[in-house]
């Protein structure tokens, strides 16, 4: 009887650990269920652009409303030695420091690092004719760093050589001169504006006549030599008709890659290639002091259309037809024995 009893307490002991272990069991399946790893969603959103229907008597226009981005592929440079020549858009930054209805044309007789023939020094600018008073302005946005009298020889190795001047500097180290100024409104350290006015033509200084010298400089502004030629700077000047002129680029090099300092050049433009020549331009290779740059020489302020150009050369001659096209550069190499 006792024996039967232990036998019956203890199956109640086990059904009650049963119970308990079912019940642990079953808490742990709850938590399963309801425990995991968090992840968070990727969410892909796509943008939709709407276009906006603009009416008009004509089909409908559709125009987005978000202005896409551009990427521009660069145009293959141009070589002038594998072709007669090339045209490009080159680097018309400047503005003309005279304006309509000034003569914005550079004088044609003593263009940058000419001599005249052989009658004055070699030129380190260009020179605007126009009648004293005529207004002059700023090629382009910059500081004027002197406007006074050029007394000290800091901008040439002369003192008062350009009389009254005004030197503004510019981006990537272009510095614009405007000389033998009658009058000068802006003061050294002042922000100017492109073609905001900065003074009036005159003939101070050393000046032959009334006109304004305008040079380019890069790098060194005091540097009397560190001149560009800036026609392949200055925006092309306008025709009668409103058409832009185009320029002239001209190199002449041996066969060992040097420029040539002795050459000359005969430039003639064609309105019908069938004719004669409407027009003969001349030009020799920039001064020696002046010839370090890309080019022999340059010439701007000319009419769009055909030219034939003639280089001569301890008596070898070479010729070639080109296009000079509006508003463009046309660069044309020529290579000498």
């Amino acid at each position: 009887m006792l024996l039967r009893k232990r036998r019956h307490l203890a199956d109640s002991k086990v059904d009650v650990m049963k119970q308990i272990l079912n019940l642990f069991l079953l808490m742990i399946l709850v938590s399963c269920a309801t425990t995991g790893v968090t992840v968070t969603p990727v969410v892909i959103v796509n943008t939709q652009i709407v276009p906006t229907i603009i009416s008009s008597s004509s089909p409908p226009t559709l125009v987005p409303s978000i202005t896409p981005t551009i990427t521009l592929t660069p145009k293959p440079l141009c070589d002038p030695f594998a072709a007669d020549f090339c045209i490009t858009d080159a680097h018309f930054i400047l503005q003309r420091p005279i304006q309509p209805p000034g003569n914005d044309l550079v004088d044609p007789t003593y263009r940058y690092a000419s001599t005249a023939d052989g009658k004055r020094e070699p030129h380190h600018g260009v020179e605007f004719q126009n009648p004293s008073g005529t207004p002059v302005r700023a090629a382009a946005e910059g500081t004027v760093i002197f406007a006074g009298p050029d007394e000290q020889a800091i901008y040439a190795p002369w003192g008062n050589f350009y009389g009254n001047l005004v030197v503004i500097e510019h981006e990537n180290e272009i510095f614009t001169l405007y000389a033998h100024l009658s009058k000068i409104e802006v003061t050294s350290g002042q922000s100017v504006s492109a073609g905001e006015k900065i003074g009036e033509v005159g003939r101070t200084g050393g000046a032959i006549g009334s006109h304004l010298h305008f040079e380019v400089r890069r790098g060194d502004p005091e540097d009397y030599f560190a001149t560009e030629n800036p026609e392949l700077r200055l925006i092309p000047a306008k025709d009668e008709n409103g058409n832009f002129f185009g320029v002239l680029m001209l190199l002449v090099m041996d066969e060992d890659g040097n420029l040539v300092k002795s050459a000359k050049f005969t430039i003639g433009y064609y309105a019908d290639p069938s004719q004669p020549p409407t027009k003969l331009y001349y030009a020799t290779p920039y001064s020696s002091d002046l010839l370090t740059g890309e080019e022999s020489a340059a010439m701007g302020d000319l009419p769009a259309g055909q030219y034939r150009i003639v280089v001569e050369r301890y008596g070898q001659i070479l010729e070639r037809w080109v296009e000079v096209q509006s508003g463009r550069l046309t660069q044309v190499a020529f290579v000498v024995k």
